[in-house]
């Protein structure tokens, strides 16, 4: 089995989903969620708070400096993502299409084999 992320991306300056939207993302979320635990295929999920939360830490000459705000200066950041377990790229790309039918646009990138040592 292969492990693939499904990153979710927010967009600076497009239009924010209504309350009830969001609610409806949400519930089609736990229910993709519930769908991937009882196939086997959930490995770990969660959405991030904004990128303005964020602090990045560098290690240069010795020495440490940490910054906040987000790592690379963009209008699209990840707001979250899953982490799944597949046969193939077809399967995880099965489960995306269900993702993105919930939150709208998902990228899939396949984890590199050392990372699955």
């Amino acid at each position: 089995m292969k492990q693939y992320l499904l990153s979710v991306h927010f967009v600076e300056g497009a239009p924010t989903p209504t309350d009830e939207e969001m609610q409806t993302m949400f519930r089609e979320t736990d229910r993709i969620n519930d769908e991937l635990q009882a196939a086997g295929a959930w490995v770990f999920a969660g959405g991030l708070v904004s990128p303005d939360s964020a602090t990045v830490v560098r290690i240069e000459n010795g020495t440490t400096t940490m910054s906040d705000g987000p790592f690379a200066e963009t209008k699209e950041h990840i707001a979250g993502f899953w982490i799944i377990k597949c046969a193939d790229l077809d399967q995880a790309l099965a489960w995306a299409e269900k993702c993105a039918a919930a939150c709208g646009p998902v990228e899939v990138r396949p984890f590199d084999d050392l990372s699955q040592a």
